[in-house]
């Protein structure tokens, strides 16, 4: 420890111990005498490490996830985390939950007010018209990361998150809405999930929105001593966002408030219609949800929801709608478009309870070296086989240790076989094979003939 007089002296060395004991897992805090022990370091509130026995299932839903959108013609797009705070105030609404109380937003040291962003349709967009993507074309666009809102962590909400956003732009007919919703149910098919139910309803245009608004608001006025702290804000900005009120003892209120079918213009009700006409072709069951209204300020027409029952409160899995107007709201030509997020954690949590089992990604086979002497060719065996076999999953013991401790983490690594080069094999410039997961009698391969003998083996199982 430095006294706190030659601190200044010794800043340098202090910087280094204070970093390598922070690496060790500890924080130190500068005193009268000194640095002192302050505690471990955590993860922060609500933000949590996917560890190696999970990656499997979060690498499964992303593969197979970007496989389906490849085949229906999406292309990735790759955004920053950080956004200027007005992107998401003009796109998502300033007096939206998210924007008013949820957002990590921070001054940098230009001065700027930054966000991390808590969703991904605004930076798509501002994307887009800034590399001008959308000029006289369609475009289908998917993302995939984490999300950041600073709300109470609970079971499939938390403060970092993840999604896969998946957006089209430039089609303004409901036949894209239907192909994004049947591409959400394909998807479920192929993870193996059930349980999910469809939820869709239309919001119309601005100014139905508009004429529906002025009911809503003479409706709630009237029964304010009804509404909670929440509705009575949403009240002066937003009535329509009553209606997604998540507060039971609101229900019966919401429930008896006037329906939006009498304000909702004709060419919305037609494109509904059609949306809904789609999905009957497919056979495909959904609930029309009046009060459905998603908690965005840019949705209109066609909105979704899938809906589980098997995660408790935090029931909605996957979301979106239309924003035909959002482009041209950050002063863009005027371009349809619709898109959806679907939220990660959720879905491997529903996985976790699927009967489909994950694809194999134990090592197929598990090199032991049987002597230190022999390690170099191990490492010439083991990289030979990979460059032969470029889909093997072979694990090389490094490090040494018993014969008889190499199996035991040869075993415990789930290989199904075990490779060993030790005195007699380097000898012989063969390999011992000994099975791992039955009583297969254990046998000696020719090291040039090694690679065949796996490829034989292995993938007729």
């Amino acid at each position: 420890m430095w006294p706190a007089s030659n601190w200044e002296n010794n800043r340098t060395a202090g910087i280094v111990a204070v970093s390598l004991l922070q690496f060790t897992g500890f924080i130190f805090v500068r005193q009268k005498q000194g640095i002192t022990l302050s505690g471990k370091i955590q993860a922060i509130r609500g933000m949590h490490d996917i560890l190696p026995e999970d990656t499997p299932r979060w690498q499964h839903l992303e593969a197979l996830t970007r496989s389906l959108l490849d085949t229906y013609g999406y292309q990735e797009i790759r955004l920053p985390i950080v956004e200027k705070t007005e992107l998401f105030q003009r796109s998502i609404g300033e007096l939206t939950d998210i924007v008013a109380k949820e957002m990590y937003s921070f001054e940098d040291r230009n001065g700027d007010s930054l966000t991390l962003r808590p969703e991904g349709t605004a930076g798509c967009v501002r994307a887009g018209l800034e590399h001008g993507l959308f000029h006289n074309q369609v475009r289908k666009l998917w993302y995939m990361g984490p999300m950041f809102r600073h709300e109470r962590p609970q079971k499939g909400r938390q403060r970092q998150f993840h999604q896969i956003g998946v957006e089209a732009f430039g089609l303004p007919g409901p036949d894209i809405d239907a192909e994004m919703i049947l591409m959400c149910a394909r998807l479920w098919q192929r993870l193996g999930l059930a349980n999910l139910r469809l939820e869709i309803n239309s919001l119309g245009t601005p100014e139905s929105r508009a004429a529906y608004r002025k009911v809503l608001v003479d409706y709630f006025s009237a029964h304010q001593d009804q509404l909670d702290k929440d509705s009575l804000t949403r009240l002066e900005n937003n009535p329509l966002r009553i209606l997604d009120s998540k507060n039971p003892d609101m229900r019966p209120l919401i429930d008896d408030a006037p329906e939006f079918s009498g304000y909702i213009d004709n060419e919305s009700v037609e494109h509904f219609q059609s949306l809904c006409e789609y999905l009957d072709r497919q056979q495909l069951n959904y609930v029309i949800n009046s009060r459905l209204v998603r908690g965005l300020d840019y949705y209109g027409r066609t909105v979704f929801e899938w809906i589980t029952d098997d995660l408790g409160a935090q029931g909605t899995v996957c979301a979106g709608g239309r924003y035909d107007g959002l482009v041209e709201h950050f002063a863009g030509q005027p371009t349809p478009a619709i898109g959806f997020a679907m939220g990660l954690e959720r879905l491997i949590g529903l996985m976790e309870s699927s009967t489909n089992r994950l694809p194999d990604s134990d090592p197929h086979a598990y090199l032991i070296i049987a002597g230190d002497e022999f390690r170099a060719a191990g490492l010439a065996l083991a990289e030979s086989l990979r460059e032969q076999l470029p889909w093997l999953r072979l694990v090389t013991h490094l490090g040494g240790g018993s014969l008889k401790n190499q199996f035991k983490k040869a075993d415990k690594s789930g290989a199904r076989l075990a490779l060993v080069l030790g005195a007699d094999e380097a000898a012989s410039q063969e390999v011992s094979i000994k099975s791992l997961r039955d009583q297969a009698e254990q046998e000696r391969i020719g090291q040039n003939s090694l690679a065949v003998h796996l490829a034989a083996r292995l993938q007729a199982v």
